[in-house]
């Protein structure tokens, strides 16, 4: 396949992208004749290509069960969390069912260009049914997605009786990361150690870490401080990410500044979920009401790691959701004062090359000769447009074969409006 005409992300310039099998061959100069030679030509006529991308966060193991056993009226993480506890006790699931509301989930995401995932799966339950449903549906999506999976404590890990155990199970079956939820535990002094648990785990068993991380908009929930500096003494801060981290917008100035010295230190990375958060937090506040979301804009600009995701697809969480990050990132964008023309010319890299570092599989990832052939073509040619008319993904290319295609729609006014 050559895919003629394109104009990478970020970049003036137009290319060719020459495609052997799998892997991108070569990218040749836009003056370079380009001959078919039993080769496949796609003509882009200048669209923008960019490398998949990435969705660093969801629950696919929650997706579409909102309003079962009944809808989330406060809008509140905790009353989600005690939604999923009833569920738990009144649906008895199996894993057939599990797998067909996740490949549902990803389907959604799919369509928008998404090859890699990160999904959070609750092994707070002895049977793990979600975990088994889950590592199959990895396995079984993998010409069309990469899934990793977090074993993800909902219910706390010294909260729920045995979760401890339990997490290290799921590890042993095969889980890719370790969670955790400090901030759900009953004291502080559990939660401190609900951290220190997740980290000793996945130095033991060779895993990554990503910890729902002060979720609240409490600004005295300080559990990142001790992700990072536990992270720092391990030396594993690339392998662990902070995700939420909502009640930073509620810390202090003096404190904030003291702990971006810490978080800069660590090398950890962060997951922002602006539509998720955006509804969950600043619930109980009168007015004025908090945003709910971490320090975007001040982490990016320390240089630190940051992403966006979408977290949910309705459920007890979040009642809406189609998996299309190109409006995580505009609302994300909106909500943390990043409309700066360079901010939103840039702002697909919180969704894609960010996101591959957060999953710590940012080598080989890109539109680079040698890499795999996987990328996708956005219906622009231009990055700003990308975020202000949020175009279809045309194309997504995995492998050097076209796994979704999307035809925009076209509309006429039938009648002038301008003479």
């Amino acid at each position: 396949m050559i895919i003629k005409n394109a104009k990478l992300y970020g970049q003036d310039e137009f290319v060719h992208i020459e495609i052997h099998g799998d892997k991108i061959h070569k990218l040749l100069p836009f003056e370079t004749p380009v001959e078919s030679s039993g080769h496949e030509i796609m003509d882009l006529n200048g669209k923008i290509v960019l490398p998949p991308f990435v969705e660093p966060h969801i629950h696919l193991d929650y997706a579409l069960t909102a309003g079962t056993p009944k809808w989330n009226q406060s809008g509140t993480l905790f009353e989600g969390i005690q939604l999923w506890s009833e569920r738990k006790q009144l649906v008895k699931e199996t894993k057939a069912d599990v797998k067909k509301r996740a490949k549902e989930a990803l389907e959604m995401q799919i369509k928008h260009g998404v090859q890699h995932v990160r999904t959070h799966v609750d092994i707070t339950e002895p049977n793990f049914t979600g975990l088994e449903a889950l590592l199959e549906v990895k396995q079984e999506l993998k010409p069309w997605v990469d899934v990793q999976i977090v074993a993800f404590p909902q219910e706390g890990i010294y909260a729920y009786p045995k979760g401890a155990a339990l997490l290290e199970e799921a590890l042993k079956m095969g889980a890719d990361a370790v969670g955790g939820i400090p901030h759900y535990e009953f004291t502080r002094e559990d939660g401190v150690q609900s951290v220190k648990k997740a980290l000793d785990l996945a130095y033991k068993y060779d895993k990554l870490v990503d910890i729902h991380c002060d979720e609240i908009d409490d600004e005295q929930s300080r559990f990142v401080e001790v992700l990072a500096a536990e992270a720092y003494k391990l030396d594993m801060g690339e392998l662990v990410t902070a995700s939420h981290t909502t009640a930073m917008g509620s810390y202090n100035d003096a404190y904030a500044t003291k702990l971006f010295k810490l978080l800069k230190k660590s090398n950890i990375n962060f997951v922002s979920l602006p539509k998720a958060n955006l509804h969950l937090q600043g619930r109980i506040d009168s007015y004025p009401k908090r945003r709910g979301l971490t320090r975007v804009k001040e982490l990016k600009e320390a240089g630190m790691n940051v992403c966006f995701g979408l977290d949910s697809i309705m459920d007890p969480w979040y009642p809406l959701g189609d998996g299309n990050l190109l409006r995580v990132v505009e609302m994300g964008l909106h909500a943390s004062h990043m409309t700066g023309y360079n901010d939103i010319k840039t702002a697909l890299n919180l969704v894609t090359e960010n996101g591959a570092k957060t999953l710590h599989i940012a080598e080989g990832y890109g539109v680079k000769e040698g890499n795999k052939a996987n990328l996708v073509v956005l219906d622009t040619t231009s990055e700003y447009d990308a975020i202000r008319r949020l175009p279809p993904v045309i194309y997504s290319i995995r492998n050097g074969h076209i796994i979704a295609e999307t035809k925009p729609a076209v509309t006429t006014i039938n009648e002038p409006i301008f003479s």
